[in-house]
């Protein structure tokens, strides 16, 4: 897994169930493929099969429309090009899918390949975005304080897996970094000194025998490695 993508990723896991999510997985997506619009969508399996090709009748299958980008919104029957992937999971299936209005760009075989390697990062991401969603109420600030503790809370196994101990700052400062936050952004939300959240980063970084903040995201995510490749 490229090391510029670690950055992404934080994010992506961080706004799990939040407004911010579809923006961030877009973005994501955009560091292997350039596409125009990104839809999620879930659906209850039921005996017919679905053919996401025909998404444009969600109401008649049974699709449940999660997020579609104001800014980027497509008629589905105006795409010139789109791709499907699809993550089943007892009873409910989540879709995934990419589109291009330009004529000229439909994907190339090399590009499906692209994204369906991609789809064992992506596709479970967007489980956990949807189920966050579930009890919760729209405007509740609880979905993306749900994705920062999944975060923390996968950095505190990592950790613990590796025999480390954190002081509480540290744990933070590195859970805020992991989420694609500046340190800047940490000092303000952390009513501290930049200088001080970097000597925290610093601290840990020589506890993990690492060198910074890039350091931090491949120590992290090369566990995963395996997983998404």
């Amino acid at each position: 897994m490229n090391s510029h993508l670690f950055p992404h990723i934080g994010k992506v896991i961080a706004s799990t169930g939040s407004r911010h999510f579809p923006r961030m997985l877009h973005d994501l997506i955009l560091t292997q493929l350039a596409v125009d619009a990104t839809h999620i969508t879930q659906m209850p399996v039921s005996p017919r099969e679905y053919s996401p090709r025909k998404a444009g009748n969600a109401r008649g299958l049974g699709i449940s429309p999660v997020y579609t980008d104001p800014e980027l919104e497509l008629d589905e029957a105006q795409a010139a090009a789109q791709l499907h992937l699809t993550r089943r999971k007892d009873d409910v299936s989540y879709v995934l899918s990419v589109y291009r209005s330009n004529p000229c760009e439909s994907f190339s075989q090399q590009e499906r390949i692209i994204l369906q390697d991609f789809s064992s990062l992506l596709l479970p991401m967007v489980e956990k975005h949807i189920s966050a969603l579930q009890p919760c109420a729209p405007d509740s600030d609880m979905p993306q304080q749900q994705g920062i503790d999944t975060l923390r809370l996968r950095f505190e196994e990592r950790l613990a897996s590796s025999g480390l101990a954190l002081s509480s700052r540290e744990l933070e400062v590195c859970v805020g970094l992991l989420a694609g936050r500046t340190a800047p952004e940490l000092a303000e939300q952390l009513a501290l000194k930049v200088n001080t959240i970097e000597s925290y980063l610093k601290r840990a970084a020589i506890k993990m025998g690492i060198s910074g903040r890039h350091s931090l995201m491949r120590w992290m995510y090369s566990t995963q490695e395996s997983a998404v490749q």
